[in-house]
């Protein structure tokens, strides 16, 4: 029994000795990750200066490239061009990018479009624009995508690009009455809408009630001025999806590099603690041993 007892005071004082060590791998730890959030708060600040630049860009493309999609979207108000109830089939447009960090962008696209293909599965097929989109819809509507895109986001969009890409779409096999494009609306540096453009095809505008409103129109040149209305309003979408991206983007930097200075103070503050809390430990030790030597 002796024996099993005079076992216990070397582990007494073990524990006493690490005590001293466990408030430096204490101060080693908050030290690390005090310096690990001081670097994410130098690169969110860093993104949020690159996205003010590319946004004050965006916006100002944006006001040129407005009456382009506001003209595209007169043509069908003004023929009253609607769907035909004897082609369900619809297309589906989703306007991302594939960059991230930019809020809710590219969430609320896929939620809308999601809450549509909840409704009518069969006859929606979906084109993805961005690999945000093809991601999140990928995962439950596979099948119901038919084309995507990828390569968006890192530069400006161009007409090229929107003409590329409304080249795809009609080249397709899908054949569609109508369709829509999803797209973030550009509202003010920290608000944007959800929005959608109407698309319709060759079928729907010359079954139109008013299209005799406009002179000297054939079929050719009907299906030709759909096309370029076609890439027209992806130009536009494009831009205002990159103009909400970016100052979206610019906000939420800036709440990262806010909540980053905080947690800083935080860590801060438990450090300075736990750093007196081991100094005071350690004189009293000091003191004590002394005592004890007297």
């Amino acid at each position: 029994m002796l024996g099993r007892f005079g076992k216990v005071t070397p582990l007494v004082t073990q524990n006493v000795q690490l005590q001293p060590q466990c408030g430096m791998a204490t101060l080693k730890a908050i030290s690390i990750r005090l310096k690990s959030v001081k670097n994410i708060q130098k690169i969110t600040q860093s993104m949020k200066m690159v996205s003010a630049a590319k946004y004050s860009r965006a916006e100002r493309e944006l006001k040129q490239v407005r009456p382009i999609g506001d003209g595209a979207k007169q043509f069908y108000e003004k023929a009253e061009v609607g769907p035909i109830a004897e082609q369900p089939q619809k297309l589906v447009i989703a306007v991302t990018s594939d960059r991230g960090l930019c809020g809710a962008v590219h969430t609320s696209v896929a939620r809308h479009i999601r809450n549509e293909l909840a409704l009518d599965e069969q006859n929606i097929k979906v084109v993805c624009v961005g690999d945000k989109s093809r991601a999140i819809l990928s995962r439950i509507y596979g099948k119901n995508i038919i084309l995507a895109c990828n390569e968006i986001g890192r530069l400006p969009p161009t007409f090229l690009d929107a003409s590329k890409l409304a080249d795809a779409i009609l080249k397709s096999d899908y054949k569609f009455s109508t369709g829509e494009i999803v797209y973030n609306r550009f509202k003010s540096v920290v608000s944007y809408n959800t929005q959608t453009l109407p698309v319709f095809s060759l079928s729907c505008v010359t079954a139109a009630p008013k299209l005799s409103v406009y002179d000297s129109l054939d079929d050719e040149v009907v299906q030709s001025y759909l096309e370029f209305s076609l890439a027209s309003l992806l130009f536009y979408s494009m831009k205002e999806g990159a103009c909400s991206e970016q100052s979206s983007r610019m906000t939420a930097m800036d709440n990262a590099s806010k909540n980053a200075g905080e947690m800083i103070d935080k860590l801060t503050l438990t450090f300075n603690r736990t750093r007196q809390a081991v100094i005071t430990r350690e004189l009293i030790e000091i003191i004590s041993g002394a005592a004890a030597l007297d």
